[in-house]
Protein backbone atom coordinates (compact mmCIF):
# COMPACT_ATOMS: atom_id res chain seq x y z
CA UNK A 1 0.00 0.00 0.00
CA UNK A 2 0.90 3.65 -0.87
CA UNK A 3 -0.25 6.89 1.28
CA UNK A 4 0.30 10.57 0.19
CA UNK A 5 0.99 12.82 2.68
CA UNK A 6 0.72 16.26 2.79
CA UNK A 7 1.38 18.72 6.13
CA UNK A 8 1.31 21.65 5.24
CA UNK A 9 0.85 25.77 6.29
CA UNK A 10 -1.33 28.32 4.21
CA UNK A 11 -1.34 32.27 4.27
CA UNK A 12 -4.16 32.54 6.37
CA UNK A 13 -5.29 35.97 3.67
CA UNK A 14 -6.16 32.94 1.51
CA UNK A 15 -7.24 29.86 4.87
CA UNK A 16 -10.87 30.11 3.25
CA UNK A 17 -10.09 29.99 -0.16
CA UNK A 18 -7.98 26.68 0.67
CA UNK A 19 -10.72 24.78 2.07
CA UNK A 20 -12.81 25.34 -0.29
CA UNK A 21 -10.25 24.55 -3.01
CA UNK A 22 -10.32 20.53 -0.88
CA UNK A 23 -13.97 20.58 -0.31
CA UNK A 24 -14.86 21.33 -3.78
CA UNK A 25 -12.28 20.09 -5.94
CA UNK A 26 -9.19 18.66 -4.85
CA UNK A 27 -10.04 15.98 -2.32
CA UNK A 28 -12.68 14.54 -5.11
CA UNK A 29 -10.04 15.01 -7.92
CA UNK A 30 -7.46 12.59 -6.26
CA UNK A 31 -9.66 10.19 -4.83
CA UNK A 32 -11.43 9.22 -8.17
CA UNK A 33 -7.74 8.52 -10.11
CA UNK A 34 -7.96 4.72 -10.14
CA UNK A 35 -5.87 3.05 -7.51
CA UNK A 36 -6.62 5.10 -4.97
CA UNK A 37 -9.05 3.72 -1.87
CA UNK A 38 -8.96 7.26 0.09
CA UNK A 39 -8.54 10.82 1.32
CA UNK A 40 -8.50 12.27 4.28
CA UNK A 41 -8.00 16.08 5.78
CA UNK A 42 -6.81 17.04 9.30
CA UNK A 43 -5.85 19.94 11.46
CA UNK A 44 -4.85 21.44 14.61
CA UNK A 45 -5.11 24.93 15.93
CA UNK A 46 -1.18 24.02 17.10
CA UNK A 47 2.05 23.92 15.22
CA UNK A 48 3.65 25.35 11.96
CA UNK A 49 1.94 23.25 10.07
CA UNK A 50 -1.80 23.35 10.83
CA UNK A 51 -3.00 21.12 7.67
CA UNK A 52 -2.64 17.19 7.03
CA UNK A 53 -4.27 15.81 4.02
CA UNK A 54 -3.60 11.79 3.28
CA UNK A 55 -4.23 9.60 0.27
CA UNK A 56 -4.56 6.00 0.65
CA UNK A 57 -3.13 4.13 -2.47
CA UNK A 58 -3.48 0.43 -3.76
CA UNK A 59 0.21 0.51 -3.59
CA UNK A 60 3.04 2.70 -5.09
CA UNK A 61 2.45 1.37 -8.65
CA UNK A 62 -0.54 3.80 -8.90
CA UNK A 63 1.80 6.75 -8.24
CA UNK A 64 3.52 6.02 -11.82
CA UNK A 65 0.19 5.21 -13.88
CA UNK A 66 -0.56 7.82 -16.72
CA UNK A 67 -3.76 8.42 -14.58
CA UNK A 68 -1.68 9.80 -11.76
CA UNK A 69 0.60 11.90 -13.75
CA UNK A 70 -1.86 13.40 -15.75
CA UNK A 71 -3.20 14.69 -12.54
CA UNK A 72 0.42 15.51 -11.37
CA UNK A 73 1.71 17.06 -14.36
CA UNK A 74 -1.54 19.01 -15.16
CA UNK A 75 -2.75 20.97 -12.06
CA UNK A 76 -6.19 22.73 -12.75
CA UNK A 77 -6.28 26.46 -12.02
CA UNK A 78 -7.45 26.80 -8.98
CA UNK A 79 -4.93 23.90 -8.16
CA UNK A 80 -1.87 25.82 -8.88
CA UNK A 81 -3.03 28.77 -7.01
CA UNK A 82 -3.49 27.48 -4.26
CA UNK A 83 -0.47 25.33 -3.93
CA UNK A 84 1.42 28.83 -4.28
CA UNK A 85 -0.54 30.06 -1.20
CA UNK A 86 0.78 27.21 0.36
CA UNK A 87 3.68 27.43 3.04
CA UNK A 88 6.49 25.49 4.85
CA UNK A 89 5.07 22.54 2.94
CA UNK A 90 6.22 18.51 2.93
CA UNK A 91 4.88 16.32 0.46
CA UNK A 92 5.69 12.48 0.56
CA UNK A 93 4.81 9.38 -1.48
CA UNK A 94 4.65 6.60 1.84
CA UNK A 95 5.16 2.79 2.22
CA UNK A 96 2.56 1.78 4.50
CA UNK A 97 3.47 -0.75 7.38
CA UNK A 98 0.43 -1.55 9.42
CA UNK A 99 1.43 -1.94 13.17
CA UNK A 100 -1.76 -2.80 14.83
CA UNK A 101 -5.61 -2.46 15.13
CA UNK A 102 -8.21 -1.43 12.30
CA UNK A 103 -10.15 1.57 11.95
CA UNK A 104 -10.29 5.57 11.66
CA UNK A 105 -10.63 8.02 14.41
CA UNK A 106 -12.04 11.03 14.78
CA UNK A 107 -8.42 12.00 15.50
CA UNK A 108 -4.94 11.22 14.43
CA UNK A 109 -2.05 11.22 16.30
CA UNK A 110 1.59 11.81 14.63
CA UNK A 111 5.26 10.77 15.50
CA UNK A 112 8.46 11.94 13.71
CA UNK A 113 10.57 8.59 13.86
CA UNK A 114 13.50 10.28 12.41
CA UNK A 115 15.11 7.50 10.96
CA UNK A 116 14.37 3.92 9.96
CA UNK A 117 16.35 2.13 12.67
CA UNK A 118 13.66 3.67 15.07
CA UNK A 119 10.48 3.04 12.65
CA UNK A 120 11.70 -0.78 12.54
CA UNK A 121 10.67 -0.59 16.37
CA UNK A 122 7.50 -0.05 16.17
CA UNK A 123 5.83 -3.36 16.80
CA UNK A 124 8.09 -3.96 19.96
CA UNK A 125 5.55 -0.98 21.17
CA UNK A 126 2.32 -1.69 19.74
CA UNK A 127 0.59 -3.61 23.01
CA UNK A 128 1.95 -0.48 25.07
CA UNK A 129 0.19 2.07 22.53
CA UNK A 130 -2.73 -0.05 21.64
CA UNK A 131 -3.74 -0.40 25.48
CA UNK A 132 -4.46 3.49 25.64
CA UNK A 133 -8.03 3.99 25.78
CA UNK A 134 -9.54 5.61 22.87
CA UNK A 135 -6.60 4.04 20.68
CA UNK A 136 -8.21 2.40 16.96
CA UNK A 137 -5.06 1.47 14.93
CA UNK A 138 -1.33 2.36 14.73
CA UNK A 139 0.54 2.50 11.20
CA UNK A 140 4.21 3.62 10.15
CA UNK A 141 4.73 5.84 6.33
CA UNK A 142 7.97 5.64 5.06
CA UNK A 143 8.76 8.20 2.73
CA UNK A 144 9.72 6.47 -1.04
CA UNK A 145 12.60 9.19 -1.95
CA UNK A 146 11.67 8.82 -5.73
CA UNK A 147 8.45 9.75 -5.71
CA UNK A 148 8.45 12.41 -3.34
CA UNK A 149 8.53 15.47 -5.18
CA UNK A 150 8.69 18.59 -3.35
CA UNK A 151 5.71 21.06 -4.06
CA UNK A 152 6.74 25.02 -4.74
CA UNK A 153 6.94 25.74 -1.03
CA UNK A 154 9.80 23.35 0.01
CA UNK A 155 13.14 23.42 -1.13
CA UNK A 156 14.22 20.36 -3.30
CA UNK A 157 17.65 20.44 -1.52
CA UNK A 158 17.97 19.43 2.86
CA UNK A 159 14.96 17.86 3.06
CA UNK A 160 14.44 15.51 5.89
CA UNK A 161 12.50 12.32 4.26
CA UNK A 162 11.82 10.67 7.27
CA UNK A 163 9.56 7.77 8.60
CA UNK A 164 6.26 9.13 10.70
CA UNK A 165 3.97 6.57 12.82
CA UNK A 166 0.15 7.53 12.96
CA UNK A 167 -1.93 6.76 15.37
CA UNK A 168 -5.82 6.57 15.14
CA UNK A 169 -7.89 7.54 17.87
CA UNK A 170 -11.33 8.28 19.01
CA UNK A 171 -10.62 11.71 20.04
CA UNK A 172 -7.83 14.43 20.50
CA UNK A 173 -6.70 13.68 24.02
CA UNK A 174 -6.45 9.58 23.22
CA UNK A 175 -4.95 10.11 19.97
CA UNK A 176 -2.39 12.67 22.54
CA UNK A 177 -1.62 10.60 25.10
CA UNK A 178 -0.65 7.77 22.21
CA UNK A 179 1.39 10.13 20.68
CA UNK A 180 3.38 10.80 23.82
CA UNK A 181 3.29 7.18 24.78
CA UNK A 182 5.53 6.51 21.40
CA UNK A 183 7.62 9.13 21.88
CA UNK A 184 8.49 7.78 25.76
CA UNK A 185 9.20 4.58 24.60
CA UNK A 186 11.48 5.38 21.56
CA UNK A 187 13.12 7.77 23.33
CA UNK A 188 12.20 10.77 20.97
CA UNK A 189 11.20 14.79 22.27
CA UNK A 190 7.62 14.88 23.52
CA UNK A 191 7.35 18.22 21.79
CA UNK A 192 7.83 16.79 18.39
CA UNK A 193 4.82 15.13 18.28
CA UNK A 194 1.42 16.35 16.92
CA UNK A 195 -2.18 15.52 17.22
CA UNK A 196 -4.61 16.61 14.42
CA UNK A 197 -8.69 16.69 14.16
CA UNK A 198 -10.70 14.35 11.56
CA UNK A 199 -12.11 17.07 8.59
CA UNK A 200 -13.20 14.77 6.00
CA UNK A 201 -12.87 11.23 4.90
CA UNK A 202 -13.81 10.54 1.63
CA UNK A 203 -13.84 7.10 -0.13
CA UNK A 204 -13.26 6.40 -3.32
CA UNK A 205 -15.97 3.89 -3.94
CA UNK A 206 -18.57 6.29 -2.79
CA UNK A 207 -17.18 8.67 -5.94
CA UNK A 208 -18.50 5.51 -8.09
CA UNK A 209 -22.19 5.53 -7.02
Amino acid sequence: MGELFIWTDIDPAHEQDFNLWYDREHMAERARIPGFAWARRYHTRNGERPYLALYRTESLHTFGTEAYQQAFQHQTPWSIQNFARMRNTNRRVMVVTLVAGVGTGGALGMVPLGGTATAEKAFAIANTVMSIEGVLALRVLTPEPSLSTPLPSEPAEGRKLEPMLLVDATNEPAAAAAARAVAAELNLPAAQTHTFNLLWDLRSADLAT
